[in-house]
């Protein structure tokens, strides 16, 4: 490694520690979660990170890893009769980080294209296994108990994807320096550069939550879609804070602002604008139709029955639990690249999540009872998916309780000044 990657490595790691987890003295650090354990390529920044962590005070750093091959393997050749098993262990590990609130760490790299030509059937009882298991630990976490966040490490797998037509250790030097310029690490001062950006995504929010619009209008190519606000609804942008009052950043990069939709008030067609993916598989090309708040159809030109599955997981997972806005000019999106990992694709471009909606982002959210938050226009799902619609053809209208509509994107760039 060049002394100029070695330089660039120890920013992200303090980066990571510092703006994003806000790491407190006397918090354990656990690095990974069952869907997503930290790949091997990750190492050389995850003991950096353990290095700083423990100097910052942390009582333990622990990591679940991940061999990828093996989740293939799996796929490919395990019993049909046991694949409703989960890693029991590693469940544990995070339930009892949720309940200690101590600090959580997520490193994406997966192969977007893992489960290519798989069968669907075998790869959905997987991932339903897991999300019901999961369960419990988000009934846990409705008020954010945890400080956490999700960065990604490049991995030959997911850089083979992002860069195709390069020998594979350059992709994997590409998709690096991607993600550093991305995540600001080669700013002058990464620290401040943060702290500015993460100021100008709080008086954003803090803009749109003045206004108290009853809904959202999306207008584009494809997509005509008219998303209720619930009343009570609360943006938000950059830094969370979870039960104990620790600020954090949950993702980096980020770029968006975000609340929750109203789940009965959904009308209209959307177009998803960059690929995503569930459980393993890519889904490119898809089209939603909405009526009364739920997906009454769906298609897209790959991974179909990837969102068949993802549909039948329960009830809540055909309606919107999260809707964002971001600038066309965001920097993944001016990068120029298709990232094929969700965390720097939905900091790219405007977009929804289907499933489950944070109850911060309704006032008093984190007190109700589910029968309730349900009542008040809440979603409750054991998933939460989020897939891109936002391109430089988006335009954003918001709905006054007049009935009037105030721009809020325009060729999809902010429309209001802060």
């Amino acid at each position: 490694m060049s002394a100029e990657f070695e330089r660039d490595l120890d920013v992200y790691a303090e980066l990571a520690l510092n703006i994003g987890l806000n790491l407190q003295p006397g918090q354990r650090l656990l690095i990974g979660t069952p869907f997503a354990p930290t790949p091997f390529e990750a190492a050389p920044l995850v003991r950096r990170i353990a290095v700083k962590a423990y100097a910052m005070g942390a009582r333990l750093v622990e990591v679940i890893w991940d061999d990828e091959q093996l989740s293939l393997i799996r796929v490919k050749h395990a019993a049909e009769d046991t694949l409703d098993e989960v890693v029991e262990w590693q469940f544990q590990a995070v339930m009892d980080t949720v309940q200690r609130g101590d600090a959580r760490l997520i490193i994406l790299g997966r192969d977007p294209d893992l489960f290519r030509g798989q069968d669907a059937q075998r790869i959905g009882r997987l991932q339903r296994a897991m999300v019901q298991r999961y369960a419990p630990i988000e009934e846990l976490n409705p008020a954010f108990a945890t400080n956490w966040l999700v960065i990604g490490v490049p991995t030959p797998g997911w850089a083979r994807r992002v860069f195709p037509d390069l020998p594979a250790e350059e992709a994997t030097a590409r998709l690096w320096q991607a993600i550093f310029e991305v995540c600001r690490v080669k700013q002058p001062d990464p620290v401040q550069a943060w702290r500015q950006h993460l100021r100008q995504l709080a008086e954003r929010s803090q803009y749109l939550n003045q206004r108290q619009f009853t809904a959202l209008k999306y207008h584009a190519p494809g997509t005509e879609l008219t998303v209720g606000l619930p009343v009570g609804h609360i943006w938000q942008g950059g830094l969370g804070k979870n039960r104990a009052g620790v600020q954090f950043a949950a993702n980096m990069p980020t770029d968006e602002v975000y609340t929750l939709p109203h789940r009965a008030q959904v009308d209209g067609v959307v177009a998803a604008t960059r690929p995503f993916s569930y459980g393993g598989s890519l889904i490119e090309g898809a089209r939603f139709t909405f009526a009364g708040g739920k997906v009454v159809d769906f298609t897209a030109r790959r991974g179909v029955e990837a969102l068949r599955n993802l549909f039948e997981t329960d009830e809540g997972a055909r309606c919107l639990g999260e809707a964002a806005l971001t600038p066309h000019s965001a920097p993944v999106s001016q990068s120029g690249l298709i990232f094929y990992n969700i965390l720097f694709d939905e900091n790219a471009a405007c977009h929804f999540a289907l499933g489950d909606a944070y109850r911060d982002s309704l006032e008093g959210g984190v007190d109700m009872s589910k029968e309730q938050f349900l009542a008040a226009g809440g979603n409750v799902s054991n998933i939460h998916l989020d897939f891109m619609i936002g391109s430089s053809e988006l335009d954003v209208d918001g709905v006054r309780r007049d009935g009037a509509l105030e721009p809020i994107l325009r060729r999809g760039e902010w429309a209001f000044e802060v």
